[in-house]
């Protein structure tokens, strides 16, 4: 008896020295300096940031020793603009208005990529007589101006035999789907394919896309994260895209469990059938290797952009992004 209670006394002893010796593999972060950084969004929390709010609420940013502190913008123009004064640490964008940023002098550089597929196009109705884009000539289109849209109608018409010219562009401001349905403009441009044809459905009606990228504009990143170009913390960038990156494996391999995770970051806000049509149609966009640096993607739209005088200065990927290894 004494022997079997020895043994006993002995196995447990082993057991929680065990415990001890591999507490580490259990909590990796207990003792991990943390390093607290703010990331600005490009618009209100919705979809295309899932694997944000993923990251979040999995706690992967904490994983990688980031408090990370999610702030939404009272106006779109703030997230570049707010970067470069360095009063935040990063911030969701666009690939087109950073190089647009850059050459007018703003000190702001990719630093990772959220969505690698462009999601931009000219939106029409199936039921109108909108077949193609030929069909655009005379027409209305229904823009929220950002500066660049006669170049993209320009390229996208050219194989018509018309231009920007010979339609008619009417500043419908981000109400896009609305005056499309009205019959206000006969197409929307620049709509996001994975949330404004859901708005169409919703309403009952059903929507096409002319997407950019197959009808002679270079591709682009939708949203990227922007760092300042002249202060930036390469290691914390690089903790901050393998969370990222975490989170997207995540949403990849678990859709449904992920979009539990991502409602429940604020239930009232995002729990809507709009969200989560949207949600199924955004996850193929999520970049699945945020942190590639794809140099002849930024060199050719910045091109495009010079050769149509959008921009005065030939950028190069060394203007444009954030070297972090």
């Amino acid at each position: 008896m004494t022997n079997r209670l020895s043994l006993i006394i002995i196995s447990l002893y082993l057991f929680v020295v065990s415990i001890q010796a591999n507490s580490h593999l259990v909590e990796p972060d207990d003792k991990t300096e943390i390093r607290k950084i703010t990331l600005m969004l490009e618009w209100f929390v919705n979809p295309n940031h899932g694997p944000i709010i993923v990251a979040q609420q999995k706690g992967f940013f904490r994983k990688e020793g980031l408090e990370v502190k999610i702030q939404e913008p009272t106006d779109p123009a703030l997230p570049p603009k707010l970067v470069a004064t360095g009063d935040v640490d990063l911030a969701v964008y666009y690939q087109p208005g950073l190089t647009q940023g850059v050459d007018k002098g703003l000190s702001v550089a990719w630093a990772g990529t959220l969505i690698d597929h462009v999601l931009d196009g000219i939106m029409v109705l199936d039921n109108g007589l909108i077949k193609s884009l030929a069909n655009l000539k005379g027409k209305k289109i229904g823009v929220s101006f950002n500066g660049a849209e006669s170049a993209k109608l320009d390229t996208m018409f050219k194989p018509y035999g018309f231009s920007a010219k010979n339609i008619t562009m009417i500043n419908v401001g981000w109400n896009l789907s609305s005056p499309l349905m009205s019959g206000q403009v006969d197409a929307v441009m620049g709509v996001f394919r994975n949330f404004e044809l859901n708005v169409l459905k919703s309403h009952g009606s059903k929507g096409s896309i002319f997407c950019f990228e197959e009808n002679g504009i270079p591709p682009y990143d939708q949203l990227i994260f922007i760092a300042n170009s002249k202060k930036h913390d390469k290691a914390v960038i690089r903790s901050f895209l393998r969370s990222i990156e975490d989170g997207i494996k995540y949403i990849v391999n678990n859709p449904e469990e992920s979009w539990k995770v991502f409602v429940n970051h604020n239930p009232k806000q995002l729990d809507n059938k709009l969200n989560k049509s949207a949600w199924i149609d955004t996850v193929p966009y999520f970049a699945k290797s945020p942190a590639f640096r794809n140099n002849d993607r930024y060199e050719r739209y910045a091109q495009f952009l010079y050769e149509h005088a959008l921009i005065k200065k030939r950028l190069k990927a060394d203007d444009l992004m954030v070297s972090f290894f």
